[in-house]
């Protein structure tokens, strides 16, 4: 692909850890685990294809209706993993935040954002950014709230300032649901959205290249018509 074709910003549900695992008769936890070995994956990838920005879904707001022991683990992991990657992330150029309502985190996970996300705060090649107790309707409302705590009107444009992170260019769903799962509602409003079967433990480079090469057929008109596209306008 042409550096004029790569997204800039994408977006990654990463859904099907539990079906993989099932379907493997295994645990759900080993599918968690595998679930962070293909993101490791991916966010090499994602990295020497020039994406700018990679917004991956870990844990939504409603996820914490899941059965207590699962919720557990996948805190446990969460920390253990963002501590894993604080070298190799920092050495790679490769900036991490977190994005979502923190509040609801035990001091051991908060911590753990903080330390990764001090240590590469100097990344330039690509932000990597996590959702984790993410909503895209929390979103929408943080976003309102501060526009309105600086004293700004309410317009589409100052509202998009106070969002999570900019507008997204390619939204990727694994798993085989075709859904967005209220997760970034409004920074999708223009999005492409690629769908695919593959179990997200399963997707990997390759994967993520197929999604990049569909993104290249798209045709992004914003409203305009493709003639107006064609004629520069």
């Amino acid at each position: 692909m042409s550096a004029s074709h790569i997204p800039h910003h994408v977006a990654i549900i990463m859904d099907g850890n539990g079906r993989w695992a099932k379907s493997r008769l295994r645990p759900r936890t080993e599918g968690h685990r595998q679930g962070v070995e293909a993101l490791n994956r991916v966010v090499e990838a994602a990295a020497r294809a020039g994406i700018e920005r990679l917004t991956v879904f870990a844990f939504s707001s409603e996820n914490w209706r899941r059965p207590a022991a699962e919720v557990s683990m996948l805190m446990k992991l969460f920390a253990q993993a963002l501590r894993r990657w604080c070298e190799p992330l920092a050495e790679a150029g490769v900036r991490l935040r977190v994005i979502g309502d923190r509040t609801a985190f035990s001091d051991t996970v908060r911590e753990a954002i903080a330390e990764n996300e001090a240590a590469t705060a100097g990344g330039t090649k690509m932000e990597l950014v996590i959702a984790a107790n993410y909503g895209g309707r929390w979103d929408c409302c943080q976003a309102a709230s501060e526009c309105a705590a600086a004293g700004l009107e309410m317009t589409p444009e100052n509202i998009g300032r106070f969002m999570s992170v900019p507008d997204v260019d390619l939204l990727i769903r694994t798993g085989g649901e075709c859904r967005i799962s209220n997760f970034l509602l409004w920074q999708s409003a223009y999005a492409e959205i690629y769908f695919t079967d593959a179990l997200w433990p399963d997707f990997g480079e390759d994967d993520l290249k197929e999604a990049l090469r569909w993104y290249e057929g798209r045709e992004r008109r914003f409203g305009r018509t493709s003639e107006q596209l064609r004629n520069g306008g």
